[in-house]
């Protein structure tokens, strides 16, 4: 396993002192399954706390997170390395901080490999030796792509450790074990006691990092996850489409389909990658017609009534950040706008920078590519998406792409330069010339200006 010269040298030096230096966790996991992770995470067992640091120091700058952690960042020339002590935690009360953690170094590498979640997160590999260090089979799971906890106990002391599942399933095509199933399905009714930062962590980890998020998807829904955290999503099993235009499946099924095509066109932004991502799964909730679950009480909790759409509010549960619920609520309530100008049989230049003011044209076109692949199976496939190439030819045509060819030409220094004085004539003026730009009735300032004096001329009479 190759890695930095400095983390051997670091290793040699714990070694010396009597410890020894174990890589852990997702770096070596990705390792084996053939994936680059610059993560390093070593843990280092023989020694405490006051000793590590002091080897640390010597090769650059030491970040502790916490004394009682156990957890020393150390950066050098661009490198970032985690390092730890094996703990115990001990279950004091409910959610993520419930746990009175002590760190212990007289742990063996087994004692300490047993409290993580899954066996391919379990395995190590000591930096001295060069060998990996497997105590729970964690290659044999590996290799047969299926997840297993290490312990039923110690997991079930962290719920997050269920969506932790279904976003390794995503990532690496694994399939779940029954006795795996059941731990997660026991453990459902636990996931209330996560605040929402933990579980959207999750969720954008699961878009970002899987080409087919429909797998973990798919689990969340078999294993009762959706119908406890999103219920909107359980809900689409009972949409049904209209034949004519989509194949004879739910909404719930087009949604995975949808997510699944909507990853294929990830270019590496990860907030334009993480809006279609969000707005692909939320595309169906049009459909939904939220007084007709009220009375099934699957909306209690929700505070719909707070938000104007279905969509905003399942975002904002999920996450404060506000661009991205607004991004993703735009998306999902622009896309039918889209296929109506497309549809039309005159669309003007004005239509199309109209939408641009409202919506990302690009992620928009993503959003609907996604919804309109997701209808075809394998064969029968079209290989270009009609309304997207020719949605994104007019934008480009109208280099929509620079925001200077949105922006206003006449303003208002210009009208009290004409001798207009403040006052309710100024917005009207100034909103009848720009939706004039926006219709090509006049693109210099120039042709504003003269419009301008005649409507000056006109109020003064």
């Amino acid at each position: 396993m190759k890695l930095p010269k400095t983390l051997h040298q670091i290793a040699e030096k714990i070694d010396r002192e009597g410890g020894r230096a174990i890589l852990v966790g997702g770096a070596v996991r990705d390792y084996l399954f053939g994936i680059e992770n610059k993560d390093l995470d070593v843990e280092v067992f023989g020694l405490h706390y006051n000793q590590l640091i002091s080897i640390l120091k010597k090769y650059g700058k030491v970040s502790a997170v916490g004394k009682a952690f156990g957890v020393l960042k150390l950066s050098i020339d661009g490198d970032h390395f985690d390092f730890s002590l094996p703990r115990n935690d001990v279950k004091t009360g409910s959610g993520h901080r419930g746990f009175h953690i002590t760190t212990n170094p007289e742990m063996t590498f087994k004692e300490a490999a047993s409290r993580r979640d899954f066996t391919l997160n379990a395995i190590g590999y000591d930096i001295m030796q060069g060998e990996l260090l497997d105590e729970f089979n964690g290659r044999h799971d590996l290799n047969q792509r299926v997840l297993r906890v290490v312990d039923p106990e110690t997991f079930a002391e962290d719920p997050l450790r269920v969506l932790r599942g279904i976003q390794f399933a995503a990532r690496f095509r694994l399939s779940l074990l029954e006795e795996t199933k059941t731990i997660f399905k026991e453990l459902v009714d636990s996931l209330d006691e996560l605040p929402r930062e933990r579980i959207f962590k999750e969720l954008k980890k699961l878009f970002l990092k899987s080409k087919h998020p429909s797998i973990g998807f798919s689990l969340a829904d078999e294993t009762g996850i959706n119908k406890k955290l999103f219920p909107e999503l359980n809900a689409l099993h009972k949409i049904t489409h209209n034949p004519h235009w989509y194949p004879p499946i739910d909404a719930w099924t087009h949604t995975l389909r949808t997510i699944d095509e909507a990853s294929k066109q990830k270019y590496g932004d990860d907030f334009d990658d993480l809006s279609v991502m969000f707005a692909s799964l939320c595309l169906e909730f049009a459909k939904l017609n939220r007084s007709e679950f009220v009375d099934e009480k699957k909306w209690v909790g929700l505070n719909l009534d707070k938000c104007p759409t279905i969509t905003k509010c399942f975002m904002q549960r999920l996450t404060n950040e506000a661009r991205l619920i607004e991004t993703v609520d735009t998306l999902v309530q622009e896309y039918h706008s889209m296929d109506s100008l497309f549809k039309s049989s005159k669309v003007t230049n004005g239509d199309v920078r109209r939408l641009s003011l409202k919506v990302d044209i690009p992620l928009l076109v993503r959003v609907a590519q996604a919804d309109f692949y997701a209808r075809f199976n394998t064969k029968d496939r079209p290989h270009i998406f009609p309304a997207g190439e020719w949605l994104i030819k007019r934008y480009h045509g109208l280099k929509l792409f620079s925001k200077r060819n949105l922006q206003p030409i006449l303003l208002g220094r210009h009208l009290i330069d004409l001798g207009l004085k403040p006052g309710p004539f100024f917005g009207k003026i100034l909103n009848n010339a720009y939706q004039k730009q926006l219709d090509d009735e006049f693109i210099t300032l120039e042709d504003a200006l003269n419009w301008a004096r005649h409507e000056i001329e006109m109020i003064s009479n």
